[in-house]
């Protein structure tokens, strides 16, 4: 029997443990850890884990893979408690939104001969905590992985065969630019939902302008209710990259009122573009997941890569689909552009 232990059971820990029991693996066990009692009683009631277990050191002694998926600014403590009692050739993983700290953390305080394989499924909710969990959180999302230098090719395979089994496609980065990527599309989100909100919230008019705000407000504060532990490891983590895409938007900011003051006709057509430059995008989406859907089944290479094989002819497969959806869509996008 393999043991998969999650460290953890909150949003992103729960929904992990719904989606691997979902699949039925063969000799699998799903063991939830977290220091709230109420949390894992709560996770065995919703079925997200097959046992759970208080103490992490306990947990992990006979673990072939184990997923952190505490706040991000628990793993130094996470990891130097797991690190003594950590068996040869387990695999750990995480599950922050940043990487290029975590993978400094994992090199000082887990010994070299654990494979660390950094990870970020691209999913979430406002909400925190088992209530919001759901086995198909991850369906069609990205999961990038982020190997460290050290990782064997097995425990990225092992990552690769996870990632599949929830449902999402896995995306390879390094640190640094897992780190710039995410801080424009998911950090600064965050920080600009948090800022309208402040914002309206600030008006003297504020208590008229509530009673008037729609789903449009509604959507675009909606990472303003984000869970405080996220924010705040965002923050002191990513710092330096969140910056410097504060300051890109203070730019586009600055040009948009510029625009709308002096030439309404030039500020209309940036609005259009950006118009566009989203449909685009949702297009381009949708592509991909298509040509994705097709992948091998994941349940089967979760249960050949805790035996023993690989999934190097899975990693080329998508590599190749890839390309070529990127191609087809790269073309199209041109071709868009030309015509307006």
């Amino acid at each position: 029997m393999e043991r998969i232990v999650i460290i953890g059971m909150g949003l992103i820990g729960g929904s992990l443990g719904l989606a691997l029991r979902a699949a039925k693996l063969k000799n699998i066990e799903v063991v939830g850890v977290d220091f709230d009692r109420g949390v894992l009683n709560q996770a065995k009631r919703l079925g997200a884990v097959d046992s759970t277990e208080g103490n992490p050191a306990k947990a992990v002694s006979s673990a072939s893979l184990v997923i952190v998926a505490t706040p991000i600014l628990a793993f130094p403590e996470v990891f130097q408690t797991i690190a003594p009692h950590l068996p040869d050739n387990c695999v750990v993983t995480d599950v922050g939104s940043t990487k290029a700290q975590v993978l400094r953390w994992a090199s000082e305080h887990l010994p070299p001969k654990i494979g660390f394989v950094g990870g970020h499924p691209m999913a979430g909710k406002e909400v925190a905590g088992i209530e919001g969990a759901s086995a198909t959180l991850f369906q069609g999302t990205r999961y990038c992985i982020v190997p460290a230098p050290t990782a064997s090719k097995e425990a990225v395979e092992l990552l690769v065969g996870v990632a599949s089994q929830v449902g999402a496609q896995p995306f390879f980065a390094d640190p640094e630019e897992h780190d710039v990527l995410v801080g424009g599309i998911s950090h600064l989100p965050l920080v600009l939902s948090a800022a309208l909100m402040a914002t309206a919230a600030g008006s003297p008019a504020w208590r008229e302008m509530a009673l008037l705000a729609s789903s449009g407000f509604r959507d675009t504060t909606r990472l303003a209710a984000s869970d405080p532990g996220l924010t705040r490891g965002i923050g002191i983590t990513n710092q330096a990259s969140v910056l410097r895409w504060i300051d890109g938007l203070q730019e586009t900011l600055a040009t948009f009122r510029n625009l709308l003051q002096d030439d309404p006709e030039a500020f209309l057509a940036a609005m259009d573009k950006a118009r566009d430059q989203r449909l685009l995008w949702m297009a381009d989406r949708q592509g991909l997941n298509k040509a994705e859907s097709d992948l091998p089944n994941a349940s089967e290479m979760m249960t050949d890569l805790f035996v023993g094989r690989g999934v190097a002819s899975f990693l080329k497969q998508q590599d190749q689909r890839l390309a070529d959806v990127e191609r087809k869509t790269g073309a199209r996008g041109d071709a868009d552009t030309k015509s307006r």
